[in-house]
């Protein structure tokens, strides 16, 4: 384990058990996503595509060896999100476990105003290195499957879809694992 997780948690605390979580964020919005269809031959499906700009951004922190997610949508991709997605990670945590949660660059993942709970950890990845973050593998199949080719009616609409498609995902812990999971990334000590 890193020298964060060690001088954070020592080592009785790392002895209860130890997650890896991916975190990232996602821009959804009105103008949403084209993506295929399957349709018969020869033929020529019609998407309606809206081009107004309202958005929300979806936050999420998946556990690819658990199959576990947390997700929270805010208006804004900034600190106060991140603390308010940073206490929903360390409360979903399992009990008295520690959690390592690997996170991009981002402003708001740097900042000085960010709270961490006291039970996790932030790993931050190299710069550039989206292919390090199986998070990325996660936002892109919400996108393609319940994101796009629809037209929302308002912002609130956005939020509701981005919340719904959450809720679907947390209720299939096995498309969780089936996207997360990597050898790399999963511990020997995690708990049940």
């Amino acid at each position: 384990m890193t020298a964060a997780a060690r001088k954070r948690f020592g080592e009785a605390g790392l002895e209860r058990g130890m997650e890896i979580r991916f975190q990232d964020e996602a821009r959804v919005g009105q103008k949403g996503t084209v993506s295929r269809v399957w349709a018969p031959r020869g033929s020529r499906l019609r998407v309606v595509r809206d081009h107004r700009y309202g958005y929300c951004y979806p936050f999420g922190a998946a556990c690819g060896a658990r199959g576990k997610a947390v997700g929270l949508v805010f208006e804004r991709a900034d600190t106060a999100a991140m603390n308010a997605h940073s206490a929903a990670i360390g409360a979903a945590v399992a009990d008295g476990a520690c959690a390592a949660v690997v996170l991009d660059g981002a402003g708001w993942h740097r900042s000085k105003g960010l709270v961490v709970p006291d039970n996790i950890v932030l790993l931050p990845l190299p710069p550039y290195s989206p292919e390090l973050n199986p998070m990325e593998t996660v936002i892109q199949f919400l996108r393609g499957n319940r994101w796009s080719n629809r037209v929302f009616d308002s912002v609130g609409a956005v939020k509701a879809a981005c919340r719904e498609a959450w809720e679907w995902l947390r209720s299939s812990p096995e498309r969780i694992a089936s996207l997360m999971r990597r050898e790399w990334a999963c511990p020997s000590t995690v708990p049940a």
